[in-house]
Order: structure tokens, then C-alpha cells, then sequence
């Protein structure tokens, strides 16, 4: 930045000018920071929501499938490897990101700064590979169920994840290894992996920054495997799949004609299918197409995007890791009821555990009739029935036992 220095030419006025000037300019300039102190602190507080929520949706999403029985199946093996890709990205890659977009620069040096990237490259191919596995892994059970039984063995399942993975971790570290995540012609201290000087920030100082400067071949493989070859094949697969689901309900349809209501009911089944699968097309194209038709132009046309417009569309890539639980678990009936289990019997135990073992004063009677958490959890009696005797003495019930057991 550049100073402008005063004169004394007698031209110029008296200094007390200048100062009014500069007292001016410095009210400006504290009115700018509180601006942007405000601005900050709500896009922290948005991001920071957003990453919570990718969080605990996934851990609830990896915690119903190991706890339910019911969805102990091949196919959740891939909303289970979704969850751990998205947990991932919401655990390590997105706190690292809002803490580098909110400072303003790169604070955890040039070698983190490289793990880091692979990380993110990694974590989100990962993610939309496994969004292809699951609608592969729909197609075939629905188009197709025999085939399905007997090419969907456990062995398959696992290696079809493992080889996902093995294909994230070879687009991202490898290519990142050899340094191909940054174009060789730049100048130095632009924008790239840890290529900047280092220190607090001052005016003047050039501070050094973790950002994207792929080279032209580096951004069209990684973004063919990474995002469009994926795309291609979730689209046309849950095309296929909703033309043989209306398909199927035609015919349906037509041996059921003389049911009363039975046209009404396939309609309102056409129109859920459409919806449904909107929604899951819909939200990822909206995710993730604004990231990858910029991140695949940026190299050919160096300085025609803003960083704060590359900012906002990573972000919102990274936004989908926190629907994928949302879209891909909600909707789903049996995952709705293991989630509803799962919290009431305890998230809703350990609070009102915690809020019965506080010390209270002493009575006769809460303490003849009530039991510690520690034994019973406090809202057993409520979800669980139990007999009472005559005599007015509590007597549990086998149900109440399991609890117990259960929680302890």
C-alpha cells in the first residue's frame, strides 16, 4: 500500500485540515472493520451450524446401522461408507476450511497445507463415488432382484468400497505428490499450496495461502473422475429406474382396474417416485455442478474468478455432506424409526438421568418409590409399561428389566 505523506507547501492548508482528514478516514476505516467483524461472525455461526449438523447426521446414520438389526444388509454397507466419507470431510477438512476462509489466510504451514488438500480431494470423491455405488446398488435390486441375491455377496460389496477409496486416495495424493495441484509457470507467493511468506498479518505483508491452482490436465482428470463420469451415471441409472418404475405401475395398474381407488393410488405412487427422485438428483446437481464447472475453467482462464465466488461454491459442496444423511437415510422408513429409537432411548435417558441425579432434599417418600438411574433410566416408566400392586409397592416388568439391562 501505498502512503501519501504531507507537505508544507502553503498551498495545501493548515494541518488541522489534514488532520480532520485522517480522523475521518480512521472512523471510515473502524466502521469497515465492524462491518466485517459482523459479517464474519455470522458466516462463521452459518458454517459452524452446517458443520454440526454434517456431523452428528452421519454419526447417527453409522450409530443406527451398527444398533438395528433391520439394517444390517448389503446395501446399507454403501450409506455406511457415504456417512464415513461425509464424516470425514464435516470432522477434518471443513474446520481447517472456515478456520483459513475466516482469518484470511493459511496458519497451519505449507506441509499441512498439502495434506489438507489431499484430504478434501479425497474425502469428496469418496463421497460422490459412493453416490454412484448406492444407485448402482438400487437399480440392480429393483430392476433386476435374482441377479441381485446372488452378485451381491459381502465379499463383492466390500470390494467395490475398498477399490472407491483406492480410487479417491490415487486422485488425490498421488497427483498432489508430484505437485501437480499447482501450475510450475505462476508467480512466486500467489495463490497455491503454502507458497507465501509467513507471519502475523500486517499491512503489507504478503500472508501465505492454501488455495486450488491446478494445472489444465491435473483439473480435467480429476474432475472427469471425481464428479462428471459419476454424474453421468447417476442420472442415467435413476432415469432407467423411474421409466421401469412407471413401467411397472402401468401394469399394475392394469389388472387392478376394477379396485376401487386403485388409479388415484398408482398416481399418487408416480408422483412420490418423481419427487423422490428429484430430490436426489436434484440436490446433488445443485451441490456440487457450480464447484466443478468452475474448478475445471479456473485453469484455463487464470484471474476470471473471483475467491470469494470459488469460497462460496466449495462450501456449498460441502453442504451436501450434510444432506446425504437427510436425503438418503430420513426418507427412508426403517432409518427413521431407528433414529427416533435411538434418541429416545438414549439421548432422552442420559438428560433425564442427569437432571434426576442432582441433589434434591431429602423425602421419605419420592425416595420409597423412586430408584436411582443408575438401576432404572428415568424415562422407562414412561416409554415402557409396568403393574402396580394393591398395596401401592411398584413392581417392574419384564420390559422395564430389559431397559435396565440395556441402558446399564
Amino acid at each position: 500500500m501505498s502512503t501519501v505523506q504531507p507537505t508544507n507547501s502553503p498551498k495545501d492548508g493548515p494541518s488541522e485540515k489534514t488532520g480532520d482528514e485522517l480522523t475521518d478516514k480512521e472512523t471510515n476505516d473502524a466502521m469497515l472493520s465492524d462491518d466485517v467483524s459482523w459479517i464474519r461472525f455470522l458466516v462463521g455461526t452459518v458454517l459452524t451450524a452446517i458443520i454440526v449438523t454434517a456431523i452428528s447426521g452421519n454419526v447417527l446414520v453409522c450409530w443406527a446401522i451398527c444398533a438395528d438389526r433391520r439394517l444390517r444388509k448389503l446395501g446399507n454397507l454403501f450409506i455406511v461408507s457415504l456417512a464415513v466419507a461425509d464424516l470425514l470431510v464435516s470432522g477434518i477438512v471443513m474446520p481447517f476450511a472456515l478456520a483459513n476462509d475466516l482469518m484470511g489466510y493459511w496458519a497451519f504451514g505449507p506441509q499441512f497445507c498439502d495434506t489438507f488438500i489431499a484430504m478434501d480431494v479425497m474425502c469428496s470423491t469418496a463421497s460422490i463415488l459412493n453416490l454412484c455405488a448406492i444407485s448402482l446398488d438400487r437399480f440392480i435390486h429393483i430392476k433386476d432382484p435374482l441377479r441381485y441375491c446372488r452378485w451381491m455377496s459381502k465379499r463383492v460389496v466390500l470390494a467395490v468400497i475398498a477399490a472407491m477409496w483406492m480410487l479417491s486416495g490415487l486422485v488425490s495424493f498421488v497427483p498432489i505428490s508430484l505437485g501437480w495441484h499447482h501450475q510450475s509457470e505462476g508467480l512466486e507467493d500467489e495463490s497455491g499450496f503454502g507458497a507465501s511468506s509467513s507471519g502475523p498479518p500486517n499491512i503489507g505483508v504478503h500472508l501465505p495461502e492454501c488455495a486450488l491452482d491446478l494445472t489444465k490436465e491435473y483439473a480435467v482428470l480429476s474432475s472427469s473422475i471425481s464428479f462428471y463420469i459419476p454424474c453421468m451415471v447417476m442420472i442415467a441409472l435413476y432415469c432407467r429406474l423411474y421409466f421401469y418404475a412407471r413401467k411397472h405401475v402401468k401394469s399394475i395398474r392394469a389388472l387392478n382396474k376394477p379396485l376401487n381407488g386403485g388409479p388415484v393410488q398408482h398416481q399418487a405412487h408416480d408422483h412420490k417416485a418423481a419427487v423422490t427422485l428429484g430430490i436426489i438428483v436434484g440436490v446433488f446437481l445443485f451441490c456440487w455442478v457450480p464447484f466443478f464447472a468452475v474448478n475445471i475453467a479456473a485453469p484455463f482462464c487464470r484471474g476470471c474468478i473471483p475467491d470469494v465466488v470459488f469460497k462460496v461454491l466449495t462450501w456449498l459442496g460441502y453442504f451436501n455432506s450434510a444432506l446425504n444423511p437427510i436425503i438418503y437415510s430420513i426418507f427412508n422408513t426403517e432409518f427413521r424409526d431407528a433414529f427416533r429409537k435411538i434418541i429416545t432411548t438414549h439421548l432422552l435417558v442420559f438428560s433425564s438421568c442427569s437432571r434426576r441425579d442432582r441433589p434434591e432434599a431429602p423425602n421419605r417418600n419420592s425416595q420409597q418409590n423412586n430408584n436411582s438411574c443408575n438401576y432404572v433410566p428415568a424415562n422407562c416408566s414412561l416409554l415402557l409399561p409396568t403393574t402396580t400392586l394393591q398395596e401401592g409397592a411398584a413392581v417392574k416388568s419384564p420390559l422395564v428389566e430389559t431397559c435396565q439391562v440395556s441402558a446399564i
